[in-house]
C-alpha cells in the first residue's frame, strides 16, 4: 500500500524503504485499505508480502498489518527534498534580432534543489512455482530550481558587433526551473532558464537574461 518524482523511466524495486508514505490510490475492495485511505501519512515497513503501517507519533500507537494481494494494487506516495548535480547538453535559444534560433551544445553544469515525489504500486505476482512474491513498481518525478555555470561562443554577431575579441568561449552563470523524471540509473528532464555572460561583453550580449530551453541529465545525490 505504498506510493513512490522530481524534477520521472518506470522501474521495479525489490524492497520498499522504511519511511513515511501516504496512500493515494487503491484498487481493492478490502475494508482495511478503504479505512486507511481516509487517514494521513503512515510509517510503512515492508515484510515480504505484508505491509506494517503505523500512524505518526501522537496518535494511538497501533500498527496495521496489510497483506498484499494479487490483482489488487495499492499505490503509496513518498515526498522528500531532492538535491542533484546535472549537465545540460542542449540549450535552445530563441532568435534575437538578426541572430536565428541557436542550439548551444557547450559545457553546462548546475546544482538542483527541489521537491521529489516517488510513487510505488504494490501487489503480489506469481513469478515462481512456489507461490506469489511481492512486486513493487516505482516511478519518480521532481520539480525545482537550479543554478550553475557554463560556456558559450562569443563573437561580434551575438554582441552587436562590440565583442572585445573576434571569437572566444565566454563564461556564463545560469539559473532557472526544471522538471525531472527518474530513470533509476540517472535522471532526465527539461529545463527553462536564463544566462548572464561574465566579462566586458556581458552588457552587449544578445542573449543576456533571455530565456532558453534545454534537456538535462543528472545524478541523484540523495
Amino acid at each position: 500500500m505504498l506510493a513512490l518524482s522530481s524534477c520521472t523511466v518506470v522501474g521495479n524495486v525489490t524492497q520498499l524503504d522504511d519511511d513515511y508514505y501516504r496512500l493515494i490510490r487503491r484498487e481493492s475492495p478490502d475494508s482495511l485499505v478503504a479505512a486507511l485511505q481516509a487517514k494521513k501519512d503512515f510509517y510503512v515497513q515492508q515484510r515480504a508480502d505484508t505491509l506494517l503501517l503505523t500512524p505518526p507519533s501522537g496518535a494511538a500507537l497501533l500498527t496495521y498489518r496489510y497483506r498484499l494481494q494479487p490483482n489488487q494494487r495499492v499505490v503509496l506516495l513518498r515526498r522528500r527534498l531532492d538535491v542533484d548535480v546535472f549537465t545540460i547538453p542542449f540549450k535552445m535559444r530563441p532568435s534575437q534580432g538578426s541572430v536565428p534560433v541557436q542550439l548551444n551544445t557547450n559545457f553546462n553544469a548546475a546544482i538542483y534543489l527541489g521537491r521529489r515525489l516517488d510513487f510505488y504500486a504494490l501487489r503480489t505476482k506469481r513469478s515462481t512455482p512456489f507461490g506469489a512474491t511481492p512486486h513493487v513498481r516505482a516511478t519518480g518525478i521532481g520539480y525545482g530550481a537550479f543554478v550553475g555555470v557554463g560556456s558559450t561562443v562569443v563573437n561580434p554577431d551575438v554582441t552587436r558587433q562590440r565583442a572585445t575579441i573576434a571569437d572566444y568561449e565566454g563564461l556564463v552563470v545560469h539559473g532557472g526551473l526544471a522538471a525531472i523524471y527518474d530513470a533509476r540509473a540517472f535522471n532526465i528532464g527539461v529545463a527553462v532558464g536564463a544566462d548572464q555572460l561574465l566579462g566586458p561583453d556581458g552588457p552587449h550580449w544578445v542573449y543576456r537574461r533571455k530565456p532558453w530551453f534545454g534537456v538535462l541529465f543528472g545524478l541523484d545525490l540523495n
